[in-house]
């Protein structure tokens, strides 16, 4: 015999485990989205017509199997979050904080040029003597 206590105390457990799953989800696949061209355009209007207003910092972070990964920042807000080596296949993070840091650095760069988004090239990883 089912009690109502048991009943609405089972919904709001799956209610909070469906939103928990929805919260670890999103940072995985809503990242991955293509951003439509009026948010790019957005993005990079407020970027460029506005550079010296807009602060931009990064963090190097210790991931997986002893690599690195990055994070940038605008105006002390989570803006990029790069846990792979860009233009390269698979998952694969930085072998050196430096790396990690001269890819960082080079993105801020294109960020502050009004370039986005700011890819980053094969060509560009081996100019900075990230990969071979």
């Amino acid at each position: 015999m089912f009690n109502i206590k048991n009943i609405i105390y089972t919904h709001l457990h799956i209610k909070k485990q469906v939103y928990l799953l929805a919260i670890l989800l999103v940072p995985i696949f809503g990242t991955s989205q293509p951003l439509t061209s009026a948010k790019r355009k957005s993005v990079a209007s407020a970027v460029s017509t506005h550079p010296q207003n807009s602060t931009l910092s990064f963090k190097i972070i210790n991931t997986a199997n002893n690599t690195y990964s990055y994070d940038v920042f605008m105006n002390d807000k989570l803006f990029i979050h790069q846990s792979s080596i860009p233009a390269l296949p698979g998952n694969e993070g930085f072998k050196s904080k430096e790396d990690a840091e001269k890819v960082a650095r080079l993105v801020m760069k294109k960020i502050k040029q009004g370039e986005f988004p700011p890819t980053v090239t094969t060509n560009e990883l081996k100019k900075l003597k990230v990969i071979k």
